[in-house]
Formats: C-alpha cells, sequence, structure tokens
C-alpha cells in the first residue's frame, strides 16, 4: 500500500528518472574514459595505422547510439500510453461493446509499440552514425596534431 502511494506522487517519477539519467551518464562516461585509453594505447603503440581511430569512433557512435535511444524510450513511453489511453477512451466513449474493445487495444498496442520501436531505432541509428563519423574526424585530427598522443583531461 505504501509502494503504490509513494509510486503515484510526482516527485517519485522525477527522482526515479533523474537517478536513472545519472547512473546512464555516468556509465557512458566511463565508457567514453576506456574506449579513449585505450584509442591512445594503440595510436602510440601504431601511429602509421587509421584503424584505432575507426575502432574508437565506431564504438563510440553505438554507445551514444545506445544512450540517444534508452533517453528516447524515457521520454516515449509515457506519450504512447497517454496516447493508447485516450484511444481506448473515445472507443468506449463510441459505444464499442468490451469484447470489441479487448481486440482493439490488443492491435493498438502493437501499432503504438511497433512504430515507437521504428521511430527508436532509426533515431539511434542516425545518432550513432553522427557520433561515429564526427569522432573518427576528431580522433585523426587530435592523432595527427598531437603526434600520436590524445589528452583526456
Amino acid at each position: 500500500m505504501i509502494l503504490i502511494k509513494l509510486m503515484s506522487k510526482r516527485r517519485t517519477w522525477v527522482c526515479l528518472f533523474v537517478s536513472v539519467y545519472t547512473i546512464l551518464l555516468s556509465l557512458s562516461w566511463n565508457l567514453l574514459k576506456s574506449v579513449l585509453s585505450w584509442y591512445e594505447f594503440e595510436s602510440s603503440a601504431s601511429s602509421s595505422s587509421g584503424w584505432p581511430a575507426l575502432y574508437a569512433s565506431v564504438l563510440l557512435g553505438v554507445s551514444f547510439g545506445v544512450l540517444s535511444m534508452v533517453a528516447a524510450l524515457a521520454v516515449a513511453v509515457p506519450a504512447t500510453l497517454v496516447t493508447w489511453i485516450t484511444v481506448l477512451v473515445l472507443l468506449t466513449f463510441c459505444g464499442k461493446p468490451r469484447k470489441t474493445l479487448v481486440l482493439e487495444g490488443k492491435k493498438l498496442t502493437a501499432e503504438i509499440t511497433g512504430f515507437v520501436v521504428r521511430v527508436l531505432i532509426k533515431e539511434g541509428n542516425v545518432v550513432a552514425a553522427v557520433c561515429a563519423v564526427l569522432g573518427y574526424f576528431a580522433l585523426v585530427r587530435k592523432n595527427r596534431d598531437s603526434g600520436g598522443l590524445v589528452d583526456f583531461e
């Protein structure tokens, strides 16, 4: 009973939202630092090859693409639930029988979920591609300017 009262408060959801984003940003920052330290090690070992920059930029692009998909999902779920509830209430007011309403609700759930997943994957791929390309050029430029060493701080 206490859990239900606690979860119905807006402050609880805001705190949960902020804590999840804090954890995601912390994990992505640690991943970024580890990828860049790996790139520094590899670029100092073999300065003539551009493969370490390509690998590091792809890893960074994938990680930021996944992070953007999780962030978009956190925003999309409440909006999707509001849309779903609104349509079901409108169908109820139109006089649909309960059996038809359940079938329409199942179809609606499948449609909305499919649409949200397609949009999330498309946006995540765009963010991943942009981050990978920008990361590659930034790493190659930094490698050329500093003579193979990348400064993280």
